[in-house]
């Protein structure tokens, strides 16, 4: 952090919708929605592969209170994706809104509308369907190339060139590589080769999908959902059902978690489908079940780590390859795996002669998977943090040690990031005040507490980004208020984590005024500004920066307004907050009596709008250290104490951040110890409701330790960088860490269950 003096940026300010959410006010999707809409309710193949012989719904239909059903027959023929990313989208266009070839368990095949649930479940039962199954692919090892086709549609279209091919099972592949690997890893004194495997993990937001489609009093269709993304949902709606972006609306109330599933627009067009063909409103809702099994999940990813180091422990060279799972369909397919290498071999710059990072996305007949917090780096941190602890074990160098020789440093440049430099890095002050606050020298060594009990540590780093460079696009409306306050409308989807507060209190600083003089509006597609939406960790970061930006110019306008009132020029006055000042004459004019100014004979509004994009995407990085305690005879692991330090450059608001922090790490906890995906026969996950779906509890999360080491980013908004993501890498790695050493075993699949450590671990 630079050494200048904030009045409301670096303070922990309350968050602006705390008092309606701590008070229970109608907020969320189905809180603010009219009432009597019709419900719209899926059926889903039970069935991973097939096709469709015939749909019988005429019974179903006669069912009091059924409105109609739709069936592929009655939807538009033009593929899409609901990946929300910013157009040429890079998923490829594989979708219908329903289709007769069935991809996977819980794919739907029908679209149930009527005047109530009862009715909607009922009718559903009724549909009578008959499939031709076909043999379906669960395993991604045996996609590739397999003469079973899971897209064989000649109407397949990659927006993107990313290496896919639908007659090969491929979404996307590549290889990437700076030096000679090979020649690199043969001058090695050690070479290690190791595969690890993370699995489709569920971001379990407490809110589910769900959407609320109108028609409007223009005749548009009003679309109001619990989404990330409302520029990309408005144009994915349009796409999809065939009609102009300009006939959509699309906003958002509150959501009620977010954590990368609503990046996707899982559930949107099936409502606004049966609004456009009944011209009724129509709401849908997905169940727990429906979340579980038809959701939008991280991808399943295995990634084989070859890392070439000296007996000294300088990591010479890397090479990792990520075979990544994406379901049956390929959003965020091309993209998540890039960052599986992209923000894990980058940790290691600082001694790294050569690198190489390859990847294949397949197809499966497995639920599709998408956007997660982490979004790829999470798979691929858990690999090479844990090669890197594999080679300090066996090298017997502790493991901060072997960090500190190898580890990014300010100013140097990353190959293996694009080629952009770490302007701004406190990793190495991370890991300092890490140790020290973990009381590291103490806690790493392995200690007996008897009855078979064994405590000891583990470590991890982490990097991430701040947005995706050269493409994420921020912007932010400031308007001056008849009051002399001000409006702020963005873009952006708060997800809860408060960025429509963050950004006021960039606000609040720049305008030399109090939090609450900042009223802030968004996101809706008619009234804010165009907004990629809040994903990428990228709000703080792009939109801050449009929001410092659009405060500089009101300042200008309002000195402009001020200047006619003070017959005098703009360049003689100054802003100071409440009013503005002519510094040689002591007169002034208020805020208030210059907003009433700007609308009355005046050409100068008392509005503007700034929009920025970077060029870069600076990392924020993070150290991570778990105390565990093991039980050897029934493989329980106690986290007992876990310690992370951020460098995310200015944090803005340090309690937002804190509890930014502490949530992904509890997140990461639970991806590691207990959240697990298997499947049945069908490819159907079983874990299909929070019963079987175990999520960390407060009791599983030990003492969580959070603190920061700030940094100055030049590019970003008083030097702030992003922290939504990040936070929930380290624990995977940390945690498998102190398992080993524990247990004398190296656990390389998520998660590690207290079977698979009884199972594999000596009594004595």
């Amino acid at each position: 952090m630079d050494d200048r003096t904030y009045k409301t940026v670096g303070q922990p300010c309350r968050k602006k919708d705390s008092m309606q959410l701590l008070l229970g006010k109608p907020v969320y999707t189905d809180d603010v929605v009219p009432k009597g809409a019709l419900t719209v309710m899926l059926l889903r193949s039970p069935h991973p592969h097939a096709m469709i012989r015939s749909i019988d719904t005429s019974i179903a239909k006669k069912v009091p209170g059924v409105v109609d059903i739709y069936t592929w027959q009655d939807v538009p023929q033009t593929r899409f994706a609901i990946g929300g990313q910013t157009y040429p989208e890079p998923s490829p266009y594989d979708r219908l809104i329903l289709d007769r070839h069935i991809r996977f368990s819980g794919d739907p095949v029908a679209i149930i509308a009527a005047e109530n649930e009862k009715a909607a479940r009922r009718a559903m039962r009724l549909v009578k369907v008959d499939y031709e199954i076909l043999p379906a692919i669960t395993d991604p090892h045996e996609a590739l190339d397999n003469p079973v086709l899971i897209h064989p549609e000649e109407d397949w279209v990659p927006p993107c060139p990313v290496g896919g091919d639908n007659r090969r099972n491929l979404v996307a592949s590549g290889v990437e590589k700076d030096g000679d690997v090979e020649k690199v890893l043969d001058d090695c004194d050690i070479v290690l080769d190791r595969t690890y495997h993370t699995k489709a993990f569920q971001q379990a937001m407490m809110e589910t999908f769900r959407t609320y489609t109108e028609m409007d009093r223009y005749g548009r269709l009003h679309v109001i959902s619990s989404t990330q993304i409302v520029f990309h949902c408005r144009r994915i709606l349009a796409r999809a059902l065939g009609i102009p972006k300009s006939r959509i609306r699309v906003e958002k109330p509150r959501i009620g978690g977010g954590f990368g599933a609503k990046q996707t627009a899982v559930c949107e067009v099936y409502p606004a489908f049966v609004t456009l063909k009944t011209g009724r409103p129509a709401e849908i809702i997905y169940t727990r079940e429906e979340c579980q099994i038809a959701g939008s999940p991280r991808h399943e990813m295995e990634v084989r780590v070859r890392l070439g180091a000296n007996r000294d422990g300088h990591i010479r060279a890397l090479d990792v390859y990520t075979l990544s799972n994406t379901g049956a369909y390929g959003e965020h397919g091309p993209t998540t795996v890039g960052l599986s290498g992209h923000k894990s071999i980058p940790l290691y710059t600082g001694g790294l002669e050569a690198f190489r990072f390859g990847y294949d996305v397949v197809y499966t007949n497995l639920q599709p998977a998408g956007a997660y917090r982490g979004y790829g780096a999470t798979q691929g941190i858990f690999a090479v943090e844990s090669a890197v602890n594999e080679l300090a074990e066996r090298l017997h160098i502790d493991p901060t040690e072997i960090r500190d020789r190898n580890m990014v440093r300010e100013g140097m440049m990353m190959p293996a990031y694009y080629n952009e430099p770490a302007n701004a890095c406190a990793l190495d002050r991370c890991m300092a005040r890490c140790k020290e606050l973990f009381d590291w020298e103490h806690r790493y060594p392995v200690r007996e507490m008897g009855n078979g009990k064994v405590r000891t540590a583990g470590v991890a780093m982490a990097m991430q980004g701040s947005c995706i460079s050269n493409l994420d696009v921020g912007s932010a409306t400031l308007k001056l208020s008849d009051d002399g306050t001000y409006n702020l409308i963005i873009g952006a989807a708060d997800m809860g984590p408060g960025c429509d507060t963050i950004l006021a209190q960039m606000v609040a600083e720049c305008m030399d005024c109090p939090l609450d003089s900042v009223a802030v509006f968004g996101a809706d597609t008619d009234t804010s500004p165009y907004d990629s939406g809040s994903y990428a960790s990228s709000t703080t970061y792009v939109t801050g920066k449009a929001v410092e930006m659009a405060c500089t110019q009101l300042k200008e306008k309002i000195c402009e307004i001020a200047a006619q009132m003070l017959d005098c020029d703009a360049a003689e006055l100054t802003f100071a907050g409440d009013c503005v000042r002519n510094e040689h004459t002591g007169a002034s004019v208020s805020l208030e009596d210059i907003s009433y100014k700007s609308q009355a004979n005046c050409s100068v509004a008392a509005q503007t709008t700034a929009t920025h994009s970077s060029p870069v995407s600076p990392p924020p990085f993070m150290v991570g250290m778990a105390e565990i305690e093991l039980d050897r005879l029934t493989g329980q692991v106690t986290l007992l104490d876990y310690v992370a330090v951020v460098d995310c450059g200015t944090p803005i608001n340090p309690a937002l951040a804190r509890i930014q922090a502490e949530g992904g790490i509890v997140q990461g906890i639970g991806m590691t110890l207990s959240e697990n995906v298997t499947y049945n026969s069908a490819g159907r996950p079983i874990e299909s409701s929070f019963l079987q779906y175990k999520l960390p509890t407060r009791l599983d999360m030990g003492h969580l330790r959070v603190e920061f080491e700030s940094s100055n980013e030049p590019t970003g908004p008083f030097g702030a960088k992003s922290i939504g993501e990040i936070v929930i890498n380290t624990p995977a790695p940390a945690i498998a860490h102190a398992i080993y050493r524990a247990t004398g075993v190296w656990h390389r699949e998520l998660p590690i269950t207290p079977e698979a450590i009884a199972m594999d671990t000596p009594l004595t």
